[in-house]
This record gives C-alpha cells, sequence and structure tokens, in this order.
C-alpha cells in the first residue's frame, strides 16, 4: 500500500478542501459547532478554543470551503458544565451540525463522547463527530473510545513523560518527587502518570495528593507537606487559581522547590506570578522559539488574524482543525453532501506538519501522535507572555514518535459496519 505524503500545514491559509472537489450548486453545507464554556468565571478557556477555531475556520473557508461551499460555524455555551454541555448538543443536533469541537474540561469532554455515541447508534446516516482538543482524561481514549472521537492533544501519560524527560536532562527533577493534583479524572490520571514515569525519571515520589478542584484558597498546609516530605521538586497538572495559588504559597514560605507544570502558560499566570516562576518548567504543545521560522510565520499571521498571539491551547486547536481540514479535502462529497462516516474514516489517517513538527492521527484509539515541547520560565525567552518581561524558553523538543505513549488495552474500537 502505498504511503500518503503528509500535507504540509501552511500558516496563511490551511490547506485548500474545496478547490480539490467539484462544487456543487445546491450542496449542504458542513457545519462546525464550538460546544465551549463561553461565560461565568471558567469562560477564558472556552473563549480561546472558539478563537482558534474561529481562525480555523476562517483559513478553511479563504481557501474555498469545502465542496464549493463556506462552512459554517456555530458557537454553544455549555455554562461551564455536562448537564449545559448535554443541552447544548442536542441543540447542535437539531441544527444539523456535524462536528463538535470542545476541549475545556474532561468532564464535559466525558459528558460529550458519551452522548455523541448513543445519539450515532439512534440516528445512524446523521451522525456527528467529536473533535476533542483538549479534553485529556485517559478514559477518552481508553475504555470509553469510540470511533467518532477524535483528541487532538495530550494526555496525562504524554505530558509527564517529557516533562520528567526534559527536567532529568537539566538536573532540574532531583530524586524526591511531590504530586499534587486536583481530585478528579485529569488529577487521577497526572497522579498515575507521575508515579509511572518514577523509574524512568530516576526518582521517589515521596508523597502524593489529590484535592478538591478551585476551592482551596490557602495551599499553606499542603506546601507545609511538601517541605516535610524534604522534595526536591513538585510535579502537578493543576491548573488557574490551583496552580498559582499553590507556587505563591509555596515562595511565602521560603520553600526551594522547583515546580514542572502543564498549565503553565496559562494566559495571565506570568503576570500573576512575576519572578517566582522563573526557573519552572511547563510541558506544552508548541512553542514559538522552538518552533523557529515556521513557528514565527504562525504566530505572526495568528496575531494578525485574531489581535493577540496564539498562546496555550490555541495552537493545539489550530493544528487539529488544519487535520480536519485534511480529512475534508479527502473526503468527496456523496449527493452533495459529507458523509460523516466517511469523513471520520479519512481523518483516521490525517496527516500535516506543524511548526513543531509531524502530526498524525493514531486509528487504534483516535489519539493525536503530535510533538511536544518542555519551555522553563525565563527573561531569556525571545517571546514574551502577559506583556511581560518573562517568557517561556525551550529546554527539549520531541517529536511525535518520542513523546507518542501506547494504546491503552482497554480501548476496542468498533467501527461502522
Amino acid at each position: 500500500m502505498q504511503k500518503r505524503k503528509t500535507s504540509a500545514f501552511n500558516f496563511a491559509l490551511i490547506p485548500t478542501v474545496g478547490l480539490l472537489l467539484s462544487a456543487a450548486a445546491s450542496a449542504a453545507p458542513v457545519k462546525i459547532g464550538v460546544l465551549e464554556t463561553l461565560s461565568g468565571p471558567q469562560a477564558s478557556s472556552g473563549q480561546a478554543y472558539r478563537s482558534a477555531v474561529r481562525y480555523a475556520i476562517d483559513q478553511i473557508n479563504a481557501a474555498g470551503g469545502w465542496n464549493g461551499e463556506p462552512v459554517q460555524l456555530l458557537e454553544y455555551d455549555n455554562q461551564g458544565g455536562p448537564t449545559g454541555a448535554a443541552d447544548k448538543l442536542k441543540a447542535a443536533a437539531a441544527d444539523g451540525v456535524q462536528m463538535i469541537v470542545q476541549g475545556a474540561s474532561s468532564a464535559i469532554g466525558g459528558q460529550i463522547t458519551e452522548d455523541v455515541r448513543k445519539y450515532n447508534l439512534r440516528n445512524p446516516g446523521k451522525e456527528i463527530v467529536y473533535i476533542n482538543v483538549g479534553a485529556e482524561a485517559l478514559e477518552l481514549t481508553g475504555d470509553k473510545c469510540n470511533f467518532h472521537h477524535f483528541r487532538f492533544s495530550g494526555d496525562a501519560q504524554i505530558r509527564t513523560k517529557a516533562l520528567v524527560s526534559a527536567m532529568k536532562q537539566a538536573n532540574a527533577l532531583g530524586t524526591r518527587v511531590y504530586s499534587i493534583n486536583q481530585n478528579y479524572s485529569w488529577g487521577q490520571d497526572m497522579e498515575r502518570a507521575i508515579s509511572d514515569n518514577a523509574s524512568a525519571g530516576g526518582y521517589q515520589v515521596v508523597e502524593k495528593t489529590l484535592h478538591d478542584v478551585n476551592k482551596v484558597q490557602d495551599f499553606a498546609p499542603y506546601v507545609a507537606k511538601i517541605a516535610a516530605a524534604k522534595a526536591d521538586s513538585v510535579l502537578t497538572g493543576n491548573w488557574s487559581n490551583d496552580l498559582l495559588l499553590l507556587m505563591k504559597a509555596s515562595k511565602s514560605a521560603g520553600l526551594k522547590v522547583r515546580f514542572g507544570t502543564v498549565f503553565l502558560d496559562q494566559p495571565g499566570n506570568l503576570a500573576n506570578a512575576g519572578d517566582l516562576a522563573i526557573g519552572h518548567f511547563v510541558v506544552h504543545t508548541f512553542n514559538a522559539e522552538a518552533g523557529g521560522a515556521d513557528g514565527e510565520r504562525f504566530v505572526n499571521d495568528y496575531k494578525a488574524k485574531t489581535g493577540h498571539a496564539p498562546a496555550f491551547i490555541e495552537p493545539q486547536t489550530v493544528f487539529g482543525m488544519a487535520m480536519v481540514a485534511d480529512a475534508l479535502k479527502r473526503t468527496p462529497a456523496e449527493g452533495g453532501k459529507l458523509n460523516v462516516n466517511a469523513f471520520a474514516k479519512a481523518l483516521e489517517t490525517a496527516k500535516i506538519k506543524s511548526p513543531m513538527g509531524e502530526m498524525s492521527m493514531r486509528a487504534a484509539d483516535h489519539q493525536v501522535q503530535m510533538p511536544m515541547v518542555v519551555s522553563t520560565v525565563s527573561k531569556d525567552a525571545r517571546y514574551k507572555a502577559d506583556e511581560s518581561e518573562l517568557g517561556f524558553k525551550p529546554v527539549k523538543r520531541f517529536s511525535a514518535e518520542e513523546a507518542s505513549a501506547p494504546a491503552q488495552a482497554s480501548c476496542v474500537m468498533k467501527r461502522p459496519g
């Protein structure tokens, strides 16, 4: 079987879709729905996902859309919870949406993937695909995997493997690691991954802590436990205030410990943390400095189109949508419409080249194979964050193959037909 060539990702223009397919005078448009937290106190992440999807859809349509028609983008506010997501998914299905894009919160992602699975069983010929650009719970590509779910971000095993490797190489890990995480699926996955990587990292997990999500106002008692355990470093999947308050409490206590994080690059973190963030680590899917000239072109184009540089989860969302564009390009219309199952089969073999390197979809569990990069907070970083003097200096870049973690045995993929 001839190997398919990887699509090159042009950051001024997502790969042409419409021009490579026959136009139809009365074609049914492709409808893509963003189903995110777009209001309330936790809306910042949802709005970032929406910004990235809008950018990607604009590029697809600038390239001709699909089957001679512009791709339509619809937006739904899940109001920050699984119940809201379930209700809005029903509305999206009624509107004829064929793809749902979501990323903020694995709890919401779990609701969506199960609702999509059930809906597709009840509505053959009207299937929906879940484009997961950020819900990283392992179960979504494990026992909850299904043919119509595709993840375009990492997971706890992928991120922790890279983080540990880079910190060890930089002599920043030490031999005594404290694991502290939020007590839900993502935090529990991180806790397990930190233990699983202990042998490779050459460290002992001296203690593990799970705490309530975004409810702890004073992390001083947790910092006291970290100090008592004589930890060299703290590995955590915490995000938002749970990360910032933990780091600030450590600083206030004079604790000399290195943090290895997943979400330190969330906008606002460096502005809030200031110099206390210097020297700490983050594992992420994009670093413009590590991406060289391609990274710079992408940053400049995104900033020109959206008014801000791509940060946090925006790059992985754009790259995931580029893989969607690649699959659409290879899915001809049937009777003027998109055959969603045919599109999903094309998405199983999607490949693009991002500024970080080649990305591809693994058909076994629909987990994207993507490069990762570990960075440290430094004043020497080329690109600054949060209009501060600080930025993320790349420490180590991993190819998709180097970053990959094996598919979980619990994923038993059932395909249509």
